[in-house]
C-alpha cells in the first residue's frame, strides 16, 4: 500500500519507509549519507526514525544541521 503524504500524524513521521524511495532519500540526504546506506541502516535498525538517526551519528556523518 502506498505511504498517504497527507497523514502527516506522529507515528507517520516516527518511522522511515525503505519500501518508499523518497523518503530513503530524503532521509539520505538530509543526513549526509548515500541512499543505499540508508536502506542499510532501515534494515539492520529498522523503520524508527529516532534508531536510524542515532545510528547515523554513531558512524560519525551526520552532517544535517
Amino acid at each position: 500500500m502506498t505511504d498517504d503524504k497527507k497523514n502527516r500524524s506522529e507515528p507517520d513521521r516516527s518511522r522511515v519507509s525503505g519500501s518508499e524511495d523518497y523518503e530513503v532519500r530524503h532521509f539520505a540526504e538530509k543526513h549526509g549519507i548515500s541512499a543505499a546506506e540508508a536502506r542499510d541502516l532501515i534494515r539492520r535498525h529498522g523503520n524508527d526514525r529516532e534508531a536510524l538517526m542515532a545510528a547515523v551519528r554513531a558512524k560519525g556523518v551526520n552532517r544535517s544541521a
